[in-house]
């Protein structure tokens, strides 16, 4: 019987811990919604959910890696669900009536300790499913599946908040409690289920001799390795492309939803939609990311990285620019489903809305194709290469904010989008030129 067959419960519940990854994450950005709401917030105030969740992948992307190998998965994951179950319980406690006064802290305080779990759960979720399904294309497809379970959780989120929130201008962070409990609910579950579920990992015997002869190089007489990850010109790049990815990824999506519920006498004005409305149309999206992702791991095989990557980003740059300069009496139609009645439903927007929307079928496969060319040829160097990708994470934090600063001094939420286009136009240059390795001297072999 195959590694995969006995641990069928294990790979269901890290298939469903990489959905509750998009759903905790993707939960920041309509929570802005409220933020700015309940706290009189600026649009560069309100994204204070992604930045305490992203920053977070910064200070714990190296501990995570160290924890892993000190632990192992199991255990990692264990961890991970209880910082994951505290983070949320904080940030429930912000909607008390006893917190009035120290409600924003104590989102922060929630959102950082949701963003630490998070990227636990990341640095165990994608090794652990390939380990699961026996490494090789089944343990790559378990991997892939993993992500279309991921992008729909991202679409979840959308349509539940949205539905939470309905009046922009009434939420409160107390609406928000169905939706927490949910992602509070599922890490208790995954808890007790990973607690008695058995899986098997790499012998530690074979991973103790590895580390025996890793150590026994590093203290030879005279020998030190002069070289690392960080030698390679185009992994110094592709950190970065990666860095800037996760500004078009969240800010895309995050500003459609701003400016769609911003009233029309707003500061920063918007449209003025209703809230649930907006969060079905934001869902699709995350939907248009899912498609992008069942389609790029069917050709995956077929089409190089990098040509991926330049189809994507030059998509993108085409998209975002349409997006911002389409007139906005320019109407389409878009779909959505009502879950509550499930029925479709159909709302109309700028055209442009639906440009930004399409954008999800760029990012979807941007992540894969950055890291496969920036990883491309570093042989031993490949395991710390991956550890320095999870902090870049904390990327979102950076861009979603300077687009929040754009959006705030221009009054305008579509002249925002010169930021995600910015970063969109760096990834196309990544994928032409900044992704050849230059440095085929260096030498990688174990």
């Amino acid at each position: 019987m195959s590694n995969e067959k006995k641990q069928w419960g294990a790979i269901i519940v890290m298939i469903a811990l990489f959905a509750m990854i998009a759903f905790v994450t993707n939960l920041c950005s309509p929570m802005a919604v409220i933020v700015k709401n309940q706290f009189g917030a600026s649009n560069l105030q309100a994204q204070i959910g992604n930045y305490g969740n992203f920053i977070a992948y910064l200070l714990m992307g190296i501990p995570a890696g160290m924890l892993l190998k000190k632990v192992g998965y199991k255990r990692t994951a264990l961890i991970a669900l209880i910082v994951g179950i505290v983070g949320i319980f904080v940030q429930w406690m912000s909607g008390w009536e006893s917190m009035r006064g120290a409600a924003f802290a104590v989102y922060l305080v929630g959102a950082f300790i949701g963003g630490l779990c998070m990227c636990m759960l990341n640095t165990v979720v994608n090794p652990m499913l390939n380990i699961l399904g026996g490494g090789g294309n089944r343990g790559n497809q378990l991997i892939q599946i993993g992500g279309v379970f991921n992008s729909a959780a991202a679409v979840a989120v959308y349509i539940i908040m949205g539905a939470l929130i309905a009046d922009a201008t009434k939420a409160t962070v107390s609406d928000a409690t169905p939706a927490l409990f949910i992602a509070g609910g599922i890490f208790i579950i995954a808890f007790v289920v990973i607690l008695f579920t058995k899986i098997d990992e790499p012998e530690q015997a074979d991973l103790k001799k590895i580390e025996e002869k890793e150590h026994a190089k590093k203290l030879a007489p005279g020998q030190k390795d002069k070289y690392s990850a960080f030698s390679f010109r185009h992994f110094k790049l592709g950190i970065l492309a990666i860095f800037l990815y996760m500004g078009i990824e969240v800010g895309v999506p995050t500003y459609i939803l701003q400016y769609l519920t911003a009233a029309q006498d707003a500061v920063t004005p918007g449209l003025g939609m209703d809230a649930g409305i907006v969060g079905l149309i934001v869902a699709v999206y995350w939907l248009m990311m899912l498609v992008g992702r069942f389609v790029g791991g069917a050709i995956g095989s077929k089409v190089s990285s990098k040509q991926m990557i330049t189809v994507a980003s030059t998509a993108a740059i085409v998209l975002i620019l349409f997006g911002m300069f389409a007139p906005q009496t320019w109407l389409v139609n878009i779909p959505g489903v009502d879950w509550a009645k499930l029925e479709m439903i159909w709302a109309e927007v700028p055209v442009g809305i639906f440009a930004f929307i399409l954008v999800g079928l760029c990012t979807s496969v941007m992540w894969g194709g950055i890291f496969n060319m920036a990883v491309e040829g570093l042989g031993k160097y490949t395991a710390i290469a991956s550890g320095a990708f999870m902090t870049m994470v904390f990327g979102c934090a950076v861009m979603v904010a300077i687009q929040a600063w754009v959006a705030d001094f221009s009054c305008n939420y579509l002249i925002s989008y010169f930021v995600p286009l910015g970063c969109a136009v760096y990834i196309l240059y990544y994928a032409l030129i900044g992704s050849k390795n230059v440095n085929t001297d260096i030498p990688v072999a174990d």
